[in-house]
C-alpha cells in the first residue's frame, strides 16, 4: 500500500516539476532572452539590454532554468553581464557554447576580440566567430566579415559572409536584416536594392527595430520599390517605437524638414509641423 501510494505521489509530482521549470524559462525569457539569439521562440520577444531592474529576477530564474536550455545559460550571462559580474557571464557563456549557442559563442567572441575580461585573442575570436557562423548566427557571420585574421591570413570573404547569411535568412530576422544592409550596400557582390527591401520588409514584419528603419528610409526614397511617405512614417513610428535611434531621428526630420542658418551656414533653427 505504501509503495503504491509513493508511486501516486511521484506520478502527480512529476508535471508540476516539469511545470515549474518551463515557467523558470519562460519568466528568464520575458526579462532577459537576446532578440536576435537564433535559440529563441519566434513567440518570444526578447529584450535588447536586460533592465536594472530586472537583473536580480534574471539571474535567479535563468540560473534555475540554465541546467536543461542553453538558452537560459545564455541569458544567464547577459544578466551577469548586465550586473557586472563579468566572470560568472564568461563562466555561463562558455557552458551555453560548450552545448552549442551560437549567440554565446558571438558574446565570447567579442570579449576576445577586444580583449574584455580576457587576454585579446584575435584568433579565438575569429575561430568563436567561424564556429557561430557555421552555426547560422547572423551576428557570427557580421562579426567574421569585419574581423582580420591574428595569423596574417586573410580577412573575412564578405562574399562568403553573403552566403552564409543567405542560408541564415531563411528564417532569422537578424539574418534578413543583416543580408539587407549588404545587398543595399554593394558589399560581398552587387548592389540589389529590390531584394535589399524584400529581405527589410520580411524583417519588418518580424518587428526587427533596424529593418523597421531601412523600411522607412527605403519607402521614403522610393529606393527597391514605390516612393510611399505614409508608410516610410509608419515604419519610423514603429522602429523609434521599439528604441531605434534612427527612426527618432527621421521622424524628428519630418516633423522639421525647413533648417534656418545664418550667413556662416550655421544652424539658427529649424520650421516644424
Amino acid at each position: 500500500m505504501r509503495t503504491h501510494l509513493l508511486a501516486i505521489l511521484f506520478a502527480l509530482a512529476a508535471p508540476l516539476a516539469a511545470h515549474a521549470q518551463s515557467a523558470d524559462l519562460v519568466l528568464c525569457d520575458r526579462v532577459a532572452a537576446d532578440p536576435s539569439d537564433p535559440d529563441k521562440p519566434t513567440d518570444v520577444k526578447g529584450v535588447a539590454e536586460i533592465a536594472s531592474s530586472d537583473v536580480s529576477t534574471a539571474i535567479k530564474f535563468c540560473k534555475q532554468a540554465a541546467p536543461s536550455s542553453r538558452r537560459a545559460m545564455f541569458a544567464l550571462g547577459r544578466a551577469y553581464a548586465a550586473n557586472r559580474q563579468t566572470a560568472e557571464a564568461i563562466a555561463a557563456w562558455r557552458k551555453a557554447a560548450d552545448k552549442g549557442s551560437s549567440a554565446a559563442m558571438v558574446e565570447l567572441g567579442v570579449l576576445y576580440g577586444t580583449g574584455s575580461g580576457v587576454a585579446k585573442d584575435e584568433a579565438q575570436a575569429r575561430k568563436l566567430f567561424e564556429k557561430a557562423a557555421q552555426a547560422g548566427n547572423p551576428r557570427g557571420v557580421s562579426n567574421l566579415a569585419a574581423i582580420g585574421s591574428a595569423g596574417g591570413a586573410a580577412p573575412a570573404d564578405p562574399a562568403q559572409a553573403r552566403a552564409l547569411l543567405g542560408k541564415a535568412a531563411e528564417t532569422n530576422a537578424e539574418a534578413q536584416y543583416q543580408l539587407g544592409l549588404m545587398l543595399s550596400e554593394g558589399d560581398g557582390g552587387a548592389k540589389d536594392d529590390v531584394a535589399a527591401r524584400a529581405l527589410f520588409e520580411k524583417a519588418a514584419a518580424q518587428n526587427h527595430p533596424g529593418a523597421l528603419e531601412r523600411m522607412g528610409a527605403f519607402a521614403q526614397e522610393g529606393r527597391g520599390g514605390p516612393k510611399d511617405k505614409d508608410a516610410a512614417k509608419a515604419y519610423y513610428e514603429r522602429a523609434a517605437a521599439l528604441g531605434d535611434e534612427d527612426a527618432k531621428k527621421a521622424l524628428e526630420r519630418i516633423r522639421c524638414p525647413y533648417a534656418i542658418k545664418d550667413k556662416q551656414g550655421k544652424l539658427v533653427t529649424t520650421l516644424c509641423f
